[in-house]
């Protein structure tokens, strides 16, 4: 019986097809998987995991929901080759977040895995753009970028997408609108130290500390806005003690970033990025308001920031610095 990674491709059209490769089968993983094809991400989705018997069941449960699916091809296998000529490599492999766990915690058996599984990448998908999305991510990503020696364009984290989405949520909850009126983003590491852009907050159109409650809502004074925040950042935690893992959420914000690499959209994201002199960090990656094209992360957004954002990025900036002196970077 032939591997799963021996099955040939569809017949080419002459037209230019995407290939999307996944590092690791684990929950994130195939979940991310599951949504790049019912989305139609990619015309190839490729999974890569050292557990052959898991990668290949996984690979195979995908494939029987094709008919109902955008027209895609879902290949696997444990051998990297799997991956060659990927178009956008993410990789989701790393150490499992236990309850009570850091993700912090999780930085010395990830990175170690890095330098395992990245020159072997490089090596079969030379040319492509890699998101990191395994934590810690901000560490990982600076980890990553080391190793691999790709440009910091084309080597970036998953940052605070999830998180922003997050805070979208809950504040559309609080307002009584709908997620897609509510345009605010976390920033800085994608962990406790992460911080809210109040300042550059808005919904429908309103700047959001100017926001007047509707139907009896409460307003988004100092006090509900910190609790908010805290909701965020908690969240995950509250998940993994409750199910082990968060992989919805993930999946689905991981798809849209590929989406905007693979689609050339131009999107504004706040991924995980090296930055450069960005309101005097530098040399560390953080999670900011950034353009993501097919070239990768071509441009940290300058958005208006208080006092104590400016405050709580830096000292989040410090952080994650802190983490990686820790590994030698």
């Amino acid at each position: 019986m032939a591997a799963l990674s021996d099955i040939p491709a569809a017949p080419s059209s002459g037209a230019r097809t995407t290939k999307l490769a996944i590092v690791g089968a684990g929950a994130v993983g195939s979940t991310l998987a599951f949504a790049a094809l019912a989305r139609g991400s990619a015309r190839t989705i490729a999974l890569h995991d050292v557990n052959r018997a898991k990668v290949e069941a996984e690979v195979l449960d995908l494939q029987h929901g094709l008919m109902f699916t955008p027209q895609a091809q879902v290949i696997g296998s444990d051998d990297v080759a799997v991956c060659a000529g990927a178009d956008v490599v993410v990789v989701t492999a790393g150490a499992k977040q236990k309850p009570g766990q850091t993700r912090i915690d999780l930085a010395e058996g990830t990175i170690g895995l890095m330098r395992k599984i990245l020159p072997g990448l490089v090596d079969v998908a030379p040319d492509a753009t890699y998101v990191m999305v395994t934590n810690p991510v901000d560490v990982v990503t600076y980890a990553a970028l080391k190793i691999s020696g790709l440009p910091r364009e084309r080597l970036f984290g998953s940052g605070t997408v999830l998180d922003s989405s997050r805070l979208r949520v809950v504040l559309a909850e609080r307002c009584g609108v709908a997620v897609g009126n509510v345009h605010a983003y976390i920033a800085g590491e994608h962990g406790d130290s992460e911080i809210a852009l109040w300042s550059s907050a808005s919904i429908g159109g309103v700047p959001l500390l100017d926001w007047e409650p509707l139907g009896g809502n409460p307003p988004l004074d100092a006090a509900v806005r910190t609790e908010v925040h805290h909701e965020v950042v908690d969240s995950a935690y509250r998940i993994i003690a409750g199910k082990g893992a968060t992989n919805y959420a993930v999946g689905l914000a991981a798809t849209r970033i590929i989406e905007a690499v693979l689609n050339d959209e131009g999107r504004i994201m706040p991924v995980s990025s090296l930055l450069d002199d960005y309101h005097g960090i530098s040399d560390v990656c953080l999670s900011v308001p950034s353009l993501v094209d097919r070239r990768g992360v071509t441009a940290n957004m300058r958005v208006p920031m208080s006092y104590d954002e400016l405050a709580g990025l830096r000292a989040s900036a410090e952080s994650v610095r802190a983490v990686q002196r820790q590994f030698g970077f």
